[in-house]
């Protein structure tokens, strides 16, 4: 019971991060721009960093400025692609954004134990105010994402839709991550992101099956993630993000296997269909 009170919140937080995240994750798999998380939640990481070293009450400040940057440098993205490689300025973007981040925690009393905070958040530790106020933004978010779905998903499967979309897409994305990032950490939030939609995609392609597929994907894992990190005193983050990338692998194993034996089951119809055309080649005599 005592384990069951403790885990509770840190529970509900997963159960907050799933359900925001693979709606999202559904975009960016279809998008093609796969770290575009990454970058943008390590760009909102600079944010986090100068906030210790100039005060962390103004963290939530500092954040915000640098997801609303990076949602409108994210939003030319259709442009940037004209000129180069989107993964490639993504990738750029991302690397800019970590050796910033480096940058200004060498210069905080604790830089090394702060990066790690950015990296792998405290979610074991979260509290139910966090939990209110995330799933009041996380709502708000989810609730301008249903009124415009499809307007969403137009601009995302279709490429339809302009500039101001983009920024309203990416804007409510950046909202999302600075309230994820500083409760979970850069690499689960990532993982929340691609992994369970990816895992999805696997056995389906209408994004609402998608959707349902990720989210029981990815609640079980969290249960089973957030039990063994206490249980067995391991990170919390790390774990869960294992247990997802190990049950992706699996599945994507199962799939291959499942895609050989139709192969090797539809094999003697394809070699009848191979000697019936064999016979009616007429041969020179």
């Amino acid at each position: 019971m005592e384990t069951l009170n403790f885990l509770i919140y840190p529970f509900l937080a997963c159960l907050l991060l799933i359900l925001i995240h693979a709606w999202f994750g559904i975009h960016i798999l279809e998008r093609g721009i796969i770290f575009v998380d990454l970058a943008l939640a390590q760009f909102i990481g600079i944010g986090i960093a100068l906030s210790f070293l100039f005060g962390e009450e103004k963290g939530l400040l500092l954040s915000l400025l640098f997801a609303f940057l990076g949602a409108v440098l994210l939003s030319l993205s259709k442009k940037t692609a004209r000129y180069v490689n989107i993964e490639a300025f993504i990738g750029v973007l991302y690397i800019f954004s970590f050796s910033a981040s480096i940058l200004i925690l060498d210069r905080t009393p604790h830089g090394l134990e702060e990066f790690k905070t950015i990296l792998n958040g405290n979610i074991l530790w979260v509290t139910p105010r966090e939990i209110l106020s995330t799933a009041i933004v996380y709502g708000a978010v989810g609730f301008l994402h249903f009124l415009l779905r499809k307007r969403f998903l137009a601009l995302s499967f279709e490429g339809k839709g302009g500039f101001l979309l983009e920024v309203i897409f990416f804007a409510s994305f950046a909202v999302v991550l600075v309230k994820s990032v500083r409760m979970a950490g850069i690499l689960q939030v990532f993982s929340f992101l691609v992994i369970p939609a990816l895992t999805g995609r696997l056995f389906f392609r209408e994004p609402f099956k998608v959707l349902a597929f990720g989210w029981l994907v990815g609640v079980l894992i969290s249960i089973m993630g957030m039990f063994f990190s206490y249980t067995l005193d391991l990170p919390t983050a790390p774990l869960i993000v294992a247990g997802l990338a190990f049950t992706f692998f699996l599945l994507l194993g199962v799939k291959i296997a499942a895609g050989r034996n139709n192969e090797i089951a539809m094999s003697p119809d394809r070699q009848q269909i191979s000697s019936a055309q064999q016979a009616a080649i007429p041969t020179d005599r």
